[in-house]
């Protein structure tokens, strides 16, 4: 018991001093305000503005307006817009457009973020004229000087996140301590890292990187908040860490911004697969992953807590005095902190309701709680180890087609795959690969009479072999009207299109077989 106590004050007091440290140097950031007033000074480079949209329509049309009114020479940026399946008219908005460069995605559902972007860069990556990409979400608004400050990050740093300001007007009260939270975090502990020279996570709304890099990695990860982190450490460990720069800012759209924070599990779990590299000359990633570490204002309070009381009645091997010390340290580093965070007043008074809210999280998501909070909205407890995605498909019964929902389910290794229809539900076996889940739920469906209307039950549809054990990849090769996309056109199995014609029952695997043989 006494050498668990000893581990976890001296935990407690290096992250204390660690603290101390980042609000003591947040104190000073001349750095980035002269990089700032001299921005419009440096040497221009040619940038790739891509801007991805899903049904952002309103958003978009500013945006762009934004775009075309920067401060930065038009002959040294091209503007690229990846329209994802939208159907609330954004592509009206470029109708005799000649100056954005448009990617409407049809046809092959919604791709996402991640898959919409590959595409494109991959049509990219011969243009030896780009020198930089900005991604940014269309429900960001910007400064007219904002490629200006870029190019000007640009000469210290090759990937680059910027800061979200997000406006509170329309918050309720929960998301509005959310929001003072992240705003806290961005302006001090993002910053004062950046000033340490430390690595920051990236952020997909908003992130800037040099061509060579995605070369060099073969492209980005921006499928949740959870690859975005593991994508930075990457960006560590290959010498090319992700730096916060707070001169890039972006006003988010409140109505669709989603508050999201790194799983502790899934933190832990990249912190374990990075200990064998730890021990390494590469101070930056070895430090990064540290970071994943990062504890709860609880468990620190916590911590202090037992171990003042323990060294106060029995013998430590510190003094009391040195542990009331060290806890006061940290009380007066999160003042500091707090005196160039760019907070006011009333943020000030939100950040301390943060932790009630940290707790009241916590405890709404213990197993217990969370069981019989799923038990009475209906909804299935799954283990803590379990991934599941919710897609909307079409079944065809006869000449009718029926709005359903596939799961698909993780769990252990294994999956499976959930099939509803408003109340009922039919589940497969666990398999090793998804790809044979979805194939037993196929020849299910058909011995019902029912179509599956997806990629992977459609004549047009050609997997491809990648050594992934799931097989979620392949080509559409319909003739369907997309110009802006080449032929064929990535596509994942679970994708609906209008196009669909159906595919023999057998088909999907012996193409499987074929091609992968004929690759070998």
């Amino acid at each position: 018991m006494e050498i668990i106590l000893d581990i976890l004050y001296l935990f407690a007091a290096a992250y204390t001093i660690y603290f101390l440290a980042l609000a003591i140097r947040n104190l000073n950031d001349t750095r980035f305000q002269r990089e700032k007033r001299f921005s419009m000074y440096e040497e221009k480079d040619n940038l790739a503005v891509v801007v991805y949209s899903h049904n952002n329509k309103k958003t978009l049309e500013n945006l762009v307006r934004e775009i075309k009114s920067q401060d930065y020479p038009i002959s040294n940026f091209k503007v690229f817009v990846i329209l994802d399946n939208c159907t609330d008219g954004s592509q009206d908005l470029f109708i005799e457009e000649n100056f954005i460069r448009v990617i409407d995605v049809k046809g092959v559902g919604t791709i996402g973020k991640d898959q919409a972007i590959s595409i494109l860069l991959e049509q990219l990556s011969q243009d030896d004229l780009i020198d930089s990409y900005i991604f940014i979400d269309a429900d960001r608004s910007i400064a007219s000087n904002f490629l200006t400050t870029v190019n000007a990050a640009l000469i210290n740093s090759s990937v680059i996140s910027g800061e979200t300001i997000i406006d509170m007007t329309n918050l309720g009260p929960i998301d509005k301590i959310k929001a003072a939270y992240q705003k806290y975090h961005m302006n001090f502990m993002r910053k004062a890292r950046s000033l340490f020279g430390l690595a920051s996570q990236a952020d997909s709304g908003v992130f800037i990187i040099k061509q060579q890099i995605v070369k060099r990695i073969g492209d980005v990860d921006f499928k949740d908040i959870n690859t975005e982190l593991k994508y930075s450490l990457l960006l560590s460990k290959i010498g090319h860490k992700c730096t916060y720069n707070p001169n890039i800012q972006t006003v988010v759209d409140t109505a669709n911004y989603m508050f999201k924070k790194p799983r502790l599990s899934y933190r832990l779990g990249l912190f374990r697969n990075c200990i064998p590299q730890l021990f390494t000359k590469n101070f930056v990633f070895t430090e990064h992953a540290l970071s994943l570490l990062y504890p709860n204002i609880w468990l620190l309070m916590i911590i202090y807590f037992v171990i003042m009381k323990h060294s106060f009645n029995y013998y430590f091997f510190v003094d009391f005095k040195i542990v009331l010390l060290t806890f006061l340290m940290l009380i007066a580093a999160f003042g500091i902190s707090l005196i160039n965070a760019k907070l006011t007043v009333k943020e000030i008074g939100l950040l301390c309701l943060y932790p009630l809210y940290s707790l009241c999280h916590i405890i709404n998501n213990l197993p217990p709680i969370r069981k019989i909070r799923n038990k009475l909205k209906g909804v299935e407890d799954l283990p803590a180890d379990t991934e599941k995605m919710s897609v909307d498909v079409v079944v065809a019964a006869g000449t009718k087609d029926l709005n359903c929902k596939l799961e698909f389910i993780s769990e252990k290794g294994l999956c499976k795959v959930r099939f509803i229809f408003k109340n009922k539900k039919f589940t497969t076996s666990s398999h090793i690969r998804m790809i044979d889940a979805l194939q037993e739920l196929k020849m299910k469906l058909d011995d019902y009479g029912f179509i599956l209307k997806i990629c992977n039950c459609c004549s047009h549809y050609t997997p491809h072999v990648d050594g992934s054990t799931n097989m979620l990849k392949g080509y559409c090769n319909s003739d369907y009207p997309s110009p802006s996309l080449k032929d064929p056109k990535p596509t994942l199995i679970w994708n609906t299109c209008t196009n669909f014609t159906p595919a023999k029952l057998n088909n999907i695997i012996s193409e499987m077989i074929n091609q992968g043989e004929s690759e070998k």
